[in-house]
């Protein structure tokens, strides 16, 4: 399986078309996932620091961290 999908950006000069760009934000995600956002190992230390920006921020959490 060498071939991309249409939709990647080697066929598109290489960029990625801003329809098919997103966060994940927009959907549910978890304290893991924010953990990982962050670049940081999935631990009960870092699980709980993830929950409290969840509370604290919302969804505002998971977009500060990503581009």
């Amino acid at each position: 399986m060498t071939e991309e999908p249409e939709t990647s950006s080697r066929r598109r000069g290489g960029v990625t078309p801003d329809a098919i760009l997103h966060s994940g934000a927009e959907g549910e995600f978890t304290a893991e996932d924010l953990v990982l956002a962050s670049g940081r190992d999935v631990n009960p230390k870092n699980l709980a620091w993830a929950e409290r920006r969840m509370a604290e921020k919302g969804r505002a959490a998971l977009d500060e961290l990503l581009p």
